[in-house]
């Protein structure tokens, strides 16, 4: 497979009363298709959230965005363009970082969270400094981390709802 370059090409999910930040790295080749996030079958994010917000798995986009901005959730990506091959982040290139002044400008964001190593490591990168607020980096939902059960990524993502401090 080829590298090529992509551009993100849906919008983030958020609203004024949003107080939470995931940031994943990019979108998946199934995501780019799906037009939406976490879009792979065996990405566990939405049973995560689902989970943590003991709410019902929601099936279609506009039930997925109703869940997150429910529970005052905004959902993202560090990267708006960049060389990939497929879906691998560990191939990422000539990164084109997302303004996420979009998002913290119109809401109100208390914490930013990464949906894995990578999203951390490029938030670092290209954001921290320019926005002044750390990143706290979560286990990765993808398939391709194994070495966590959805069991374990449910417990170390529960501090998202515990940040709340509405439940």
């Amino acid at each position: 497979m080829e590298q090529a370059h992509e551009k993100h090409i849906f919008d983030p999910v958020f609203d004024s009363q949003s107080r939470i930040l995931i940031l994943g790295t990019f979108p998946s080749v199934k995501s780019r298709e799906n037009k939406f996030y976490y879009g792979h079958p065996q990405n566990r994010f939405w049973k995560v959230i689902s989970a943590i917000f003991e709410c019902p798995l929601p099936a279609t986009i506009e039930e997925k965005k109703a869940m997150l901005i429910t529970h005052h959730v905004a959902i993202w990506d560090v990267i708006d363009s960049c060389d990939i091959t497929g879906s691998s982040d560990s191939s990422i290139k000539n990164v084109v970082p997302t303004d996420l002044s979009v998002i913290l400008d119109n809401s109100n964001i208390n914490k930013i969270y990464a949906n894995g190593k990578t999203a951390e490591k490029l938030y670092g990168r290209y954001q921290e400094s320019m926005i002044g607020k750390k990143i706290i980096g979560l286990p990765s939902t993808s398939p391709a981390n194994a070495g966590y059960s959805l069991e374990r990524l449910i417990e170390e993502w529960k501090c998202i709802k515990s940040e709340l401090n509405i439940y």
